[in-house]
């Protein structure tokens, strides 16, 4: 923007040249000015964001999804009730945030379809490599998001934006490891499955949310535990394939 504004500052020859250019660099200046505020501004925007995500990351956690209230989440946060409702509208807006970027590891808009662990699961030049980094990745992501999946359970029968969030990140998932075991095969890793829908949808149901959950409630495992186990399972399921 402010390459447009001094592109419009060159002297064309006409009479009154100086006093234009005097106007141009006084708008340029202006214009540096406002991106100056701009950017501090959009610092405190996420600054504030931050500190509501993670006060209710904190409540949801503790007390369950029917239990927090939004005027709570601005408290512990330090922030207006006023913003926080603006800012996400209702719970189930705010409980989705904060699962989001749980998911992802922060609050950049890429999908884990594009981060740089999958791709790695989808680009190591062994099997063995391509195995170690999905399994690391996806743990990562239970590690990260599992209480939350936990709280957005609890809420979805009431919910219908999270009940739908989560399905739409079942099917990602699932997806994604569909592309996963294409992928491995197609670059002669894995043998050529006689099954491959088989072979798809069981590498895709470890690496699910609800297995990790499953596991989770059943056997006391970590997600040290789980991407144990799905590490070997992948090893299994591929070199059988």
């Amino acid at each position: 923007m402010v390459d447009a504004v001094e592109d419009g500052c060159v002297d064309h020859g006409h009479a009154d040249s100086h006093l234009m250019q005097s106007d141009c660099n006084y708008a340029v200046r202006l214009h540096r000015m406002s991106e100056g505020v701009k950017r501090p501004h959009e610092a405190r925007v996420a600054a504030t964001e931050e500190r509501i995500l993670a006060a209710a990351r904190e409540l949801f956690v503790r007390h369950g999804y029917h239990a927090t209230t939004l005027t709570e989440v601005a408290d512990t946060a330090g922030v207006g009730h006023r913003t926080v409702y603006l800012r996400f509208g209702t719970k189930a807006a705010l409980l989705k945030r904060v699962t989001d970027v749980a998911v992802a590891g922060d609050a950049d808009p890429v999908d884990v379809a594009h981060r740089d662990w999958f791709r790695t699961a989808l680009t190591a030049p062994t099997l063995e490599k391509r195995i170690a980094a999905l399994a690391r990745g996806t743990a990562d992501v239970m590690e990260r998001a599992g209480d939350l999946f936990e709280v957005v359970q609890q809420a979805q029968a009431t919910e219908p934006l999270l009940a739908g969030a989560f399905r739409a990140g079942r099917q990602a998932t699932r997806e994604q490891l569909h592309t996963f075991v294409r992928q491995a095969v197609a670059d002669g890793l894995a043998r050529r499955p006689t099954d491959r829908t088989w072979l798809q949808e069981t590498v895709a149901l470890a690496g699910q949310a609800d297995t990790y959950l499953l596991l989770r409630r059943t056997t006391g495992w970590t997600t040290r535990d789980y991407r144990r186990w799905l590490t070997t399972t992948l090893r299994h399921l591929l070199a059988a394939a």
